[in-house]
């Protein structure tokens, strides 16, 4: 099996961890985490992605998994370490994306490193706080509601909260790996997706591995998630594929909504019966593909 703990030294003294997924000679596709998450994150089937042609590259945000710890990270921060990890891996260009809390990461890639960057996606991402103001928490589920209340309470009231959260999460996996989410009111499409043997697999792998080191990478992606991006997405000139679903209760519709509105190349597409997981067998391989080879959305 391929070494999925490879590290590349950052430029101030840091280790980033990355995994690679599918066809070593594939075209090259950088795939982003959510909040929280790991480089374990990947489509189930590893065996299509590289039937596919596909070479996805994953890492760990710092302070997730083996990667160290950025205090006081923004969003824009993500783009040092991506050019690191892409001149590391020698791909002078590559496509980004990144889903939930991973989305505004890839949009700060496409923003910064258009030099780069073949194509973008943002798949149920959230949007800026300072954008959308008081409705950036309207029609999330009460737990996402109570989560950001605790990163604005600070860092002090976050730590003990998401460290709690962490072990309950485990323990709850540990025994049926569809609870992941604990008490969120999930859709039907969610709840589909998360029973499947295979996702709940990844979600054993996943959440064992986002806690290695503690909660604070889910600490430092909760904070910067509220603070200023450091980048506007109006600046992208990528083409951008901006993907949400109707019935998401983690990151609501208005948030895929805005990016859209705001990514001047965005191209929208929503899924009318979707929630915030990603079919691993339809949406995730379409967005792929779309990334990879600019190969055109099918018709709904």
């Amino acid at each position: 099996m391929p070494d999925r703990q490879q590290t590349v030294a950052l430029p101030d003294g840091r280790a980033l961890m990355y995994a690679e997924w599918g066809d070593p000679a594939g075209a090259p596709v950088l795939m982003l985490h959510g909040t929280p998450g790991t480089r374990l994150a990947r489509p189930p089937d590893e065996g299509r992605i590289a039937d596919l042609g596909l070479r996805v590259v994953t890492y760990d945000r710092p302070g997730y998994g083996g990667s160290d710890r950025s205090p006081g990270r923004s969003v824009v921060d993500v783009v040092p370490d991506v050019a690191a990890l892409v001149d590391h891996l020698g791909l002078d260009r590559f496509s980004v994306g990144g889903g939930s809390g991973g989305g505004p990461h890839a949009l700060a890639v496409a923003a910064l490193l258009a030099d780069r960057v073949e194509r973008a996606a943002c798949q149920v991402g959230v949007a800026p706080v300072d954008a959308l103001g008081e409705e950036w928490m309207t029609g999330m589920d009460p737990a996402n509601v109570t989560e950001f209340g605790w990163a604005r309470a600070g860092v002090e009231v976050l730590q003990p909260e998401l460290a709690r959260e962490q072990a309950e999460m485990e323990a709850r996996v540990a025994l049926d790996p569809s609870t992941v989410l604990g008490d969120f009111e999930l859709p039907e499409a969610d709840r589909e997706i998360l029973g499947r043997a295979d996702i709940q697999q990844l979600i054993v792998e996943m959440v064992r591995e986002a806690g290695r080191r503690g909660v604070w990478g889910w600490v430092d992606d909760d904070l910067a998630l509220i603070e200023p991006w450091g980048f506007d997405p109006a600046t992208i000139t990528v083409p951008t594929a901006v993907w949400w679903g109707s019935e998401d209760v983690l990151v609501p519709p208005s948030h895929g909504a805005w990016i859209a509105k705001t990514v001047p190349t965005a191209i929208p597409r929503i899924d009318t019966s979707g929630g915030h997981q990603a079919d691993p067998d339809v949406s995730l391989i379409e967005v792929l593909l779309w990334l990879g080879f600019g190969t055109p959305w099918p018709e709904d």
